[in-house]
C-alpha cells in the first residue's frame, strides 16, 4: 500500500504541521501534561463511581435506573469519539479540548448537584460527551509532538495512566463516599479540569482554518443514529431482553438500516468523519482487527474474573475485586516497556506477536482453573494477561499514525479508538450469555431429582433467584435461599447444600467455557498479527522541516 509522505502533504496539512511544530521546549512538555491529566481523569471517572452507586441509589433511589448511569455516559462518549477525532483534524485539537473539558466540568458539577436518578443519567449522558473529545483527543495530541520513533514511548505511558486509574479508581472512590459524601466523587473532577484546561491554553495552538471546510454533518447524524441502538442492542441482549426479542431486533434492525447510510454518505462525502479508505490500509484493516479481537479477549478475565474468583473460590467480594490488581500492574508494566521497545528499535509486528502470545496464553490458562486453583495461580495467569494487552495496545496506535498522512492523524487515531471500544461493548452480553447458558444447563443436570421437585414447590420469584449465577454469590441472597429450603421441610438444609454444590460446579463449568471463548479471541488477534505489515518508525519524519511561515497559522 503506498503511504502519503513528507513531499506530497496537501498545503492544510502543512499548516497543522507547521503549527503543531511550535510545540517545543518547556511547551512540548506542559502540552504532554494536560494530555496525561486528562486522560487519568476521563479513565478515572467510570472506574471511580461504581462503588459510590449504592451510597448513590441509597440516597435517590431508583435501583432499576442503576445500570443507565453508567450506560448513558457510554453512549454519548463512544459515539461522539470519531466525530471529535475528524473535527480536530480540521480545525485543531484545542478547540475540542477546550469543549470537551468544559462539557466534562458542567456535567461533573450537575453530577453532584442533582435529587433524583433520571437528573443524573441526564448530567452522565453530558459527561460523556465531553468525555468522547478526552477520549479522542490524547493520542492524536502526542501524534501532534512527538515523531513516529518517539510515539511509541508516549503511548505506552498514557495506557499505563489509562491502568494506574482503574487501579486506583475504586479506592478513591470509596475513600471519598466515606469521608466527604458521594457527591464529591464528581465535585473532584472539577478542580483537576480546570487544571488540565489552563495547560492546554497555554500549551497547545490554535490552527486557522481558510477557505470554506464542508463539514460531514449528514454522516455525523447518520452514524450517531445506528450506533445508539447498536450500543443499546448489545447492551440489553441477553439482559434486559432476550436476543431474539422484539426489541433487540428491531435495534439491530435500526442499526444496519442507518449504518449501512452512514456508509453511503461517506462514499460521497468531500471530507468524511471514517474514510471509507481506511480499511484499504492493510495496517490500519489488520490493527482495527488486532483491536478488537484484543479487547474481547481480554474483557472476558476483567469482567468475570471477580465472578470465579468469588463463586467458585469462595472468596469475598473484596478479595474477588482486588484480584485485578496484578493484572493493571501488569498492563502498566507491559505498557512502559512495549512503549520504550517500539522507540529504541522503530518496529512493532514482533511485539504485537510476542503481546498478543501473552495474551492468548494467559487466557488459555484460565480455561484450566478450577475449585482448586489456588490465588497464587490466578495472579501468575493475570499478569501474563495483563503484560499482553499492555504491550499491544500501545503499539496499534503507532503503527496506524505512521501508516497515514498528517492531516488524517485525529481521524485514524479516534477510529481505531473507537472500534476497540465497540469490541470491549460487544463481547460483554456475547460471554455473559454464553456463562447463562452453560450455568442452567449444567445445574439441571447436577441437581438430584429430589431437589428439582423441592425448587419447583418455591414461589416464582425465588425460582427466578435461584437462575442467576452472579446474584447467586451474594451473600444476603444466600441467606435467603437457605432460609426458604430450610422452611420447606425437614431435609431442607441437605437439599441447601446440594444445591450449593451444584451452582459452584455449575459455575465453574460456566466460567471455564466463557474463558476458552475469551482464548478464541486471543487466538485470532495472535494470528492476525502475521500480516500486520511492519512498517519502521522514522525519528525525524514530519519534525525537521524548518517552519518559515508558521506564525501566520497561530492566533
Amino acid at each position: 500500500m503506498k503511504r502519503v509522505r513528507t513531499g506530497s502533504r496537501t498545503e492544510p496539512e502543512k499548516k497543522y504541521v507547521q503549527a503543531t511544530n511550535q510545540i517545543t521546549g518547556s511547551r512540548r512538555w506542559w502540552a504532554l501534561g494536560a494530555v496525561l491529566i486528562t486522560m487519568f481523569f476521563s479513565a478515572l471517572d467510570q472506574t471511580i463511581i461504581s462503588t459510590a452507586m449504592p451510597v448513590i441509589i441509597g440516597e435517590l433511589q431508583g435501583f432499576s435506573l442503576y445500570a443507565w448511569t453508567f450506560t448513558a455516559y457510554m453512549l454519548t462518549s463512544a459515539v461522539t469519539v470519531p466525530i471529535y477525532g475528524k473535527l480536530s483534524d480540521v480545525y485543531g485539537r484545542k478547540p475540542f479540548y477546550i469543549l470537551g473539558l468544559i462539557l466534562f466540568m458542567i456535567g461533573s458539577m450537575v453530577s453532584g448537584m442533582v435529587s433524583s436518578m433520571p437528573q443524573l443519567i441526564l448530567a452522565r449522558a453530558l459527561q460523556g460527551l465531553g468525555a468522547g473529545a478526552l477520549l479522542s483527543m490524547p493520542r492524536a495530541t502526542i501524534g501532534d509532538i512527538f515523531n513516529p520513533r518517539e510515539r511509541g514511548r508516549w503511548m505506552g505511558v498514557i495506557a499505563s495512566v489509562f491502568g494506574l486509574a482503574s487501579i486506583a479508581g475504586p479506592t478513591m472512590g470509596g475513600w471519598i463516599t466515606d469521608n466527604w459524601g458521594w457527591r464529591w466523587v464528581f465535585y473532584i473532577n472539577l478542580p483537576v479540569a480546570g487544571a488540565a484546561l489552563l495547560t492546554v491554553l497555554y500549551a497547545l495552538p490554535s490552527v486557522k482554518t481558510e477557505g470554506n471546510v464542508k463539514l460531514d454533518w449528514q454522516g455525523s447524524l447518520a452514524l450517531v443514529a445506528g450506533l445508539v441502538p447498536l450500543l443499546l442492542g448489545f447492551t440489553w441482549a441477553g439482559n434486559q431482553y432476550a436476543w431474539n426479542s422484539s426489541q433487540i431486533l428491531g435495534l439491530f434492525a435500526a442499526a444496519i438500516f442507518f449504518l449501512g447510510l452512514f456508509i453511503w454518505i461517506e462514499r460521497r462525502a468531500a471530507e468524511p468523519i471514517i474514510a471509507p479508505d481506511l480499511f484499504k490500509n492493510r495496517i490500519f484493516t489488520s490493527t482495527a482487527i488486532v483491536a478488537v479481537f484484543v479487547s474481547m479477549g481480554m474483557f472476558g478475565a476483567i469482567i468475570f474474573l471477580p465472578l470465579f474468583v468469588q463463586g467458585v473460590l469462595g472468596k469475598t467480594a473484596q478479595q474477588s475485586g482486588q484480584i485485578l490488581t496484578p493484572l493493571m500492574l501488569s498492563f502498566i508494566t507491559g505498557s512502559v516497556i512495549g512503549g520504550q521497545l517500539i522507540s529504541r528499535t522503530g518496529k512493532y509486528k514482533v511485539q504485537a506477536i510476542v503481546g498478543t502470545f501473552s495474551l492468548m496464553v494467559g487466557t488459555f490458562l484460565l480455561t484450566r482453573m478450577g475449585p482448586d486453583t489456588t490465588v497464587l495461580t490466578v495472579v501468575f495467569n493475570n499478569i501474563l494477561i495483563g503484560l499482553g494487552i499492555g504491550i499491544v495496545l500501545p503499539l496499534l496506535n503507532v503503527a496506524v499514525q505512521n501508516a497515514f498522512p498528517y492531516r488524517m492523524m485525529g481521524m485514524v487515531s479516534a477510529t481505531q479508538q473507537f472500534v476497540r471500544s465497540l469490541g470491549g461493548i460487544i463481547v460483554a452480553p456475547i460471554l455473559g450469555t454464553v456463562l447463562v447458558n452453560i450455568f442452567l444447563a449444567q445445574l439441571a443436570q447436577l441437581m438430584p431429582p429430589q431437589l428439582q421437585t423441592a425448587i419447583h414447590t418455591l414461589p416464582p420469584a425465588q425460582q427466578e433467584l435461584l437462575l442467576d449465577p452472579q446474584g447467586l454469590i451474594n451473600a444476603e441472597t444466600q441467606a435467603a435461599i437457605q432460609s426458604s429450603f430450610t422452611s420447606m421441610s425437614e431435609n431442607g438444609t441437605v437439599l441447601y447444600h446440594q444445591f450449593i454444590t451444584a451452582v459452584h460446579q455449575a459455575l465453574t463449568a460456566g466460567t471455564v467455557r466463557l474463558f476458552a471463548v475469551s482464548t478464541v479471541f486471543a487466538l485470532l488477534a495472535f494470528l492476525t498479527t502475521f500480516f500486520l505489515k511492519d512498517m519502521e518508525l522514522q525519528q525525524d519524519e514530519f519534525f525537521k522541516e524548518q517552519q518559515n511561515e508558521s506564525a501566520s497559522f497561530l492566533e
